[in-house]
Formats: structure tokens, sequence, C-alpha cells
């Protein structure tokens, strides 16, 4: 069941989860995939401790989703220790074959939730999960495209929505958006050559548009004032409209720029929308001249440890290095 603003009192969820996650909306302003993904991870959590804690008789592999944690009380939360969260973390590497990544991903929610229990709600004296280390994590180098493959991407844009669909992937490669980011423009945050978009945390940011985007843009607007008056009302200040007079949706962008990968001749599974971002990143580091903190900026991160990924260095200034060597001719 998703967390709805609407309705924010689930039955199906301990009573102190729910005033977790109402504090992580009003009050830290987590966007509502966040508010997802804390409460699948708690509710996964609690349910793994009816098992491991007050024994019930539901197989821990089988029937975990059958297990109702709506009646667990202050008094249990109370006696969650250390032990506890380990063993829990044990059960989702061993059963549940989580990745170092959604392990770590859980134990970030269980800290937050359980300095919350003692900071804000004042529940409980100690917090167990302060000595909870988080798995280690290896570096990844972001997946990106490069220049040339990036002008075969934009080469390969055809068909009866290709304004659109060009307008959409320059977006992507020239801006750095999220996916979410570039679905929800809408037609009055356009002021020629700026945008503004709602990120993560509904923090709202300013996207800075050159040249290349607003030829796109250009192109694209008298496709859409065309087709805009079909539109419903909820839905005609949409920057992107989709072939059904809508708000494009995030899996249509997603399938389209499939597509166009494949067109271009490059591997569909590989890239994604997302990829198209980590490209934007990558290339106005490399061929911006941009520094860090103000790619932070552009990409909207909260934290620079986020940006830092892009600070890698590619496989051809490694193989020039290495020739560089005052050692290599000898």
């Amino acid at each position: 069941m998703n967390y709805n603003i609407n309705k924010i009192y689930d039955t199906e969820i301990p009573k102190i989860l729910n005033k977790f996650l109402n504090y992580l909306f009003a009050i830290e302003g987590k966007s509502i995939n966040t508010i997802n993904g804390y409460k699948s991870d708690l509710s996964l959590f609690f349910k793994f401790i009816k098992i491991y804690k007050v024994g019930i008789t539901q197989n821990i592999i089988t029937e975990l989703d059958k297990i109702k944690i709506n009646d667990i009380n202050e008094d249990l939360i109370k006696e969650i220790e250390l032990d506890d969260l380990i063993a829990f973390i044990t059960f989702l590497e061993i059963d549940r074959n989580n990745s170092n990544y959604a392990r770590a991903r859980k134990v970030a929610s269980l800290k937050s939730f359980f300095k919350y229990l003692k900071c804000k709600a004042k529940m409980i004296n100690e917090d167990p999960s302060e000595e909870l280390e988080s798995p280690k994590l290896i570096k990844r180098n972001p997946i990106y495209l490069t220049l040339d493959e990036s002008r075969r991407l934009l080469q390969a844009i055809d068909g009866k929505n290709k304004e659109r669909d060009y307008c959409i992937i320059m977006f992507f490669l020239n801006c750095g958006l999220r996916l979410s980011e570039l679905c929800n423009i809408n037609i009055n945050e356009i002021n020629y050559d700026t945008l503004t978009v709602i990120g993560k945390g509904n923090k709202e940011r300013t996207i800075y548009l050159n040249k290349a985007c607003i030829s796109a843009l250009e192109n694209y607007l008298p496709i859409r004032d065309k087709i805009i008056d079909m539109a419903p009302p909820e839905h005609s200040n949409a920057l992107f409209i989709s072939s059904k007079k809508m708000r494009i949706s995030a899996r249509a962008v997603e399938r389209m720029v499939k597509k166009y990968i494949e067109k271009a001749g490059l591997d569909k599974n590989k890239y994604s929308p997302h990829k198209l971002r980590h490209t934007a990143a990558t290339l106005m580091y490399k061929h911006g001249n941009v520094d860090i903190r103000s790619l932070q900026v552009l990409l909207g991160h909260e934290n620079v440890s986020t940006t830092q990924i892009y600070t890698h260095v590619d496989d051809e200034k490694l193989r020039e290095a290495v020739s560089l060597n005052p050692l290599s001719s000898e």
C-alpha cells in the first residue's frame, strides 16, 4: 500500500511508525518515494521481529507477508536490542539475498527510526542502532554515455514525436534532470533560458538552459500548442504531453529512452534515463570546467559526497597517464 498524504494514517502498521512517517513528511520534508522506502524497510523489520523476538509460528521465508504488525506496541519496541538489529541484517543477507546496498539502506532506515524514538518521541532512553554498522559499499563509478555515444543517441531520434523526444533527451543530456523532475515540468515554470523543478525532498532549484536546449524547446512548443487543447484540465500545464494527451509518465519516458538507445546501436539494458543524468554530470565535469560544488548545485544533491562519484578518472585518462610515465620508453 502506498503512503498517501491524503490518508496519512495506515491501520496496517504500528502507531509509532505512522507518527515517524508523518514526522518525515511534515518536518523533514521527505518526498513520498522516500517515505515509502522507510515504510517498506521498517514494516519488514517489524515482521521479522514478530517471528524472531515474539516467536509467532509463521515461516520466515514463505509467510512473512502474512504477518500483521499493527499490534506492535511500545513495550515490545523498548525490548529491541542491538543483537536483534544484527539478526535482522543477517536475515536480509542470507534469507533475502539483499545486496550490500540494499542492506545499507535498511540500516539507514533503522538508524533514522530509532534516533526519532530517542530524540523526538522520547520513547527510549538508549538507541540500539547507534553501534549498528553499515555494510561496506564498493565504490561504483557511474555508467554514462561518451560524447560520441550521446551524439549518436540524439541522431537516432525520429518518428511522429521526434520534436518532443529530442527535447526530452536533450534536457537529460544537458541539464542532468532526474526522471521525476522532467515529467513534472510545467509550462509556466519556464522563463526562456531557465526552468524551475521540484527535486528530492520537495526542494526547488533552478535549471539553466543552454542554446541546444532552448532550440529543442522552441521546436517542440509549436507541436505541443496544437494538441494541448485536447488535454484534460489537470494535465494542461504539463510541458511534455503523451500521445494520450496527458502529462507524460515516467514509464513512457523510460520506454522511449530504451527505444532510441537500441536504435543508436547501444545497450538498452545498460542505459536508462538516470544514466543520461550521469552522462550530463560526467560531460559537464570533464568538458565544462565545472568544480564539484557547482556540480552539486546543478544536480540538486544534498551532500557533496553524492557528487564525488563524478570525479572518477576514465579509462582514457588512466591509459594516458601510464603512457606518459618517463620510463614507458625504456
